[in-house]
């Protein structure tokens, strides 16, 4: 990364923490959904990764952003904290980063997925940290040395991992309906069939398995792999899980919003945390194993009593501002609304998945300072004008900038891709 590229980052970190003020226990400032949350061992300090690319460290005490971390050029899928106060991040690029709090880089970058990671788990000494990967497969990485060690075997994506409280064994999970325990050092897995795909793994104190599954059940197995008994946590499929320190209570989300608190002796649902938005993406607990933290996709994380179920603070849901609500009526706006979970149209916005559009036509493909585009990108000759961006949207991303993470999508209709490029013309010149 050149000089300019660092200087324009780090002026884009400090204008986001500044934007970053208390929330009365909510905690805002990414700029898309939030993927994942970690808590720290002493319950002060959470790590939250996002679709926006970032990672943020946050003061609970202050309520307050620490320190945004910029380093993948993907979703930021899953995050954790290492023993020694350092933090691991990983994402949809396939890389894993080390940091160390206050530093601008990543201490170590561990690479080899070829498919996003969606999953970290610290092992219990604290020397290795476990991957789950849409590439099939499990990596362990040892952080003293960086030598890695490759788990295969799953047929499908790998959507979760877990350590066994004793470090003896690793379990992941994944959408082609298996747990796999995997006992360590070495040695081949046991294989548990499940009858519906898994989204999600934790791994209690006691050291029996939980596993979230698409058809909204949660599963439990002991140790070594048998059934153990289930509890329907919702009508949707559960896409993350949480269990609290002391093992009481596990928190699991589903894709519909909701999130349902269960008794894991008693095996049932004690209540239901309901309107959080579609979907809740990540839950954690706190250490007192009582307040819940959820992170959800309208890019807040909110704090919850999970004994009571009462929101903690000012976490109750407004309609979210609308970021397009100054151009109603406008027909090139309501075609860009698809465009707005990942593009700002203005440089005060804090950014999201994509490259802000402010200042786009005139401007050459991959040329934002502070934003993270891929080579193929960066070695195109594009130029954004309205006849370049309706080409795009014509003939689709992929065909017209090779490369680009951009999700795949067209307009048919030439009448749109002209309202498109005129209301870009106004909204992003300003």
């Amino acid at each position: 990364m050149d000089l300019i590229l660092r200087l324009a980052t780090a002026l884009l970190t400090a204008s986001l923490l500044l934007a970053l003020q208390p929330a009365q226990a909510q905690l805002a400032g990414h700029g898309g959904p939030v993927r994942a949350i970690a808590v720290s061992a002493d319950g002060k300090t959470v790590l939250s990764g996002s679709f926006d690319t970032a990672a943020i460290r946050w003061s609970l005490a202050t309520e307050s952003a620490e320190q945004v971390l910029r380093f993948h050029s993907g979703a930021v899928n899953a995050v954790a904290f290492l023993r020694d106060g350092r933090m691991a991040t990983a994402g949809a690029d396939g890389q894993i980063a080390i940091w160390t709090p206050g530093r601008p880089q990543p201490d170590q970058v561990f690479e080899g997925h070829t498919g996003p990671i969606v999953g970290l788990a610290v092992s219990p000494d604290a020397s290795k940290l476990a991957s789950a990967s849409w590439d099939h497969t499990v990596r362990i990485s040892s952080l003293p040395d960086g030598g890695t060690r490759v788990l295969q075997g799953h047929s499908q994506n790998v959507n979760g991992v877990a350590f066994a409280p004793d470090g003896k064994s690793l379990v992941s999970v994944g959408y082609d309906l298996t747990v796999r325990i995997w006992r360590l050092p070495g040695g081949s897995p046991e294989i548990v069939m499940m009858p519906a795909p898994l989204n999600a793994v934790a791994i209690s104190p006691d050291g029996e398995i939980v596993t979230g599954a698409a058809d909204g059940k949660l599963r439990m197995m002991t140790a070594d792999g048998k059934g153990n008994g289930e509890v329907t946590a919702g009508a949707k499929p559960i896409v993350a899980l949480a269990i609290s320190r002391d093992g009481a209570l596990i928190a699991a989300a589903g894709i519909d919003g909701t999130v349902a608190i269960v008794d894991r002796k008693v095996r049932s649902v004690l209540r239901t945390l309901a309107g959080l938005g579609k979907p809740v993406w990540s839950v954690a607990f706190l250490p007192d194993g009582a307040t819940l933290l959820t992170g959800d996709a309208d890019g807040k994380i909110r704090r919850w009593n999970a004994l009571t179920g009462v929101a903690i603070g000012s976490n109750v849901l407004g309609t979210p501002a609308d970021p397009l609500a100054a151009y109603a009526g406008d027909h090139g706006a309501e075609i860009f609304r698809a465009c707005v979970a990942c593009h700002t149209l203005s440089e005060t916005e804090v950014q999201r998945a994509g490259p802000t559009l402010a200042g786009l036509y005139g401007r050459k493909i991959a040329s934002l300072p502070g934003y993270r585009f891929s080579d193929a990108l960066r070695a195109m000759d594009i130029v954004w004008t309205p006849e370049t961006v309706s080409k795009l949207f014509e003939i689709g991303p992929n065909a017209y900038t090779p490369g680009t993470k951009m999700p795949e999508q067209h307009i048919g209709s030439a009448e749109d891709r002209r309202a498109l490029t005129d209301f870009l013309a106004r909204a992003t010149s300003k």
